[in-house]
């Protein structure tokens, strides 16, 4: 089978690197890819949401499969596109059709989907520059922090939580009126604030059967316990230790089942992956969000505890035969450590050298913001390298990590040493 993967981070040469262990498997090509993806496939220059340039690398390469990461391709309509083509329509797309990757494409469409099929959430009203004064007294009636979500996509960074009243009100007149996040903030949904700690969950689904992966926390702050700005995510653990069998029962009953039976519910064909954001609030799950994807890094986290042939699991998807396969896991804990780029996630360098990468022992590479030249490998992105170890024990995993992190170096390389704190 000839695969493509979509994407350039962390997360797709993860794909590739579990791909590349199926028998199933005979070339693998990567759009655009990284230095990491390059070692295990293919590297093709060209943009995961150029359709038309997809399509003639399909032709070209007798492509049989593609693997969507990043949402963009998703919610701008590649599965779509491919189902309309008569050369391509019989090419089976890992990500869902366009309408139903609205759950990640609009917050105040998720949220509606949520309330829909009774799914725990919390409460929430949209609002746009029309109706900005209500907004203000919307916040008025909620308790400090104030949670502001911008309604479009706004590369993870489009979730403001503020303490003060003033600052919320600030912040939603400049999100609505002075375009803060582009057009992803032209419609704002302002949420209850839900006190918790969070987790993720990974489903995929074929749009009939799913298996639910295992579960994954991620660290979304550049510093440590958690302070300073938003980022793609610094680091995750899978599973969450907090997650028991009891708890994982009332996710599945209460979220998991009615949202893929909401999917079929309101005909929106759905095969791949159900990225559920989730907050335990004493001992019951709740939705925070929904992606249309797997996240990163929680995938570089997730994947490597997944024992069964991913392909074969894909093929399936493709298929409709799902729940004839068995999902098979590892046990043990994996950790994943993100490097970044000096600045990020605001302006940082590309360019830098990055060295050490063969000194790295029991842990496992992953290449997010990463380019070729010559021979040399160079940052090319804020999240620059992950590193993932298995370990009976978390902490012994997190050593792991750590002890490689030392080992590769690159000018003004950071990364937060507290990732699992919290667990």
């Amino acid at each position: 089978m000839n695969v493509l993967i979509l994407g350039s981070g962390g997360r797709e040469h993860t794909f590739a690197w579990k791909l590349a262990q199926s028998p199933l498997l005979n070339k693998l090509y990567i759009a655009p890819g990284n230095a990491g993806t390059a070692t295990l496939g293919e590297n093709i220059k060209i943009k995961p949401d150029d359709f038309t340039a997809v399509k003639s690398l399909c032709i070209d390469k007798e492509i049989n499969m593609v693997v969507v990461g990043p949402e963009d391709p998703l919610v701008k309509g590649i599965h779509d596109f491919f189902l309309a083509d008569a050369d391509l329509k019989n090419i089976p797309v890992i990500g869902p059709q366009k309408a139903a990757a609205e759950l990640e494409g609009s917050k105040d469409f998720a949220k509606e989907f949520l309330l829909r099929h009774n799914i725990p959430t919390a409460a929430y009203k949209t609002f746009t520059s029309k109706n900005l004064e209500e907004g203000y007294t919307f916040l008025e009636t909620l308790k400090a922090p104030y949670v502001l979500k911008a309604d479009g996509l706004a590369a993870g960074k489009g979730v403001l939580i503020l303490n003060s009243i003033n600052e919320a009100k600030a912040e939603l007149k400049e999100m609505l009126t002075e375009a803060k996040f582009g057009t992803a903030s032209n419609k704002v949904v302002i949420e209850e604030f839900l006190d918790g700690i969070e987790l993720s969950v990974f489903v995929l689904t074929d749009g009939n059967s799913y298996k639910v992966l295992p579960t994954a926390k991620d660290y979304k702050r550049i510093g440590e316990g958690d302070t300073g700005l938003n980022t793609g995510g610094m680091g995750a653990i899978s599973p969450v230790p907090f997650a028991d069998d009891t708890f994982m029962h009332k996710i599945e009953e209460r979220i998991v089942k009615p949202t893929v039976e909401g999917l079929k519910k309101d005909d929106l064909p759905y095969k791949g992956f159900i990225f559920i954001g989730l907050i335990k609030v004493d001992d019951a799950p709740m939705v925070i969000e929904y992606n249309v994807r797997m996240g990163d890094p929680e995938t570089e986290a997730v994947l490597p505890r997944i024992k069964s042939d991913l392909l074969e699991l894909f093929q399936a998807v493709g298929e409709g035969k799902l729940a004839e396969k068995t999902l098979e896991l590892d046990p043990r804990f994996a950790t994943t450590v993100m490097m970044v780029s000096a600045g990020y996630p605001e302006e940082y360098e590309k360019g830098k050298n990055i060295t050490g990468i063969e000194n790295v022992q029991d842990s496992i590479v992953f290449h997010a913001g990463t380019k070729l030249e010559g021979s040399e490998i160079h940052t090319n992105g804020g999240r620059v390298i992950a590193l993932t170890s298995l370990g009976e024990k978390m902490n012994e995993a997190l050593t792991n990590s750590f002890a490689n992190a030392d080992k590769i170096k690159f000018e003004g390389k950071y990364y937060r040493t507290d990732i699992g704190f919290d667990l």
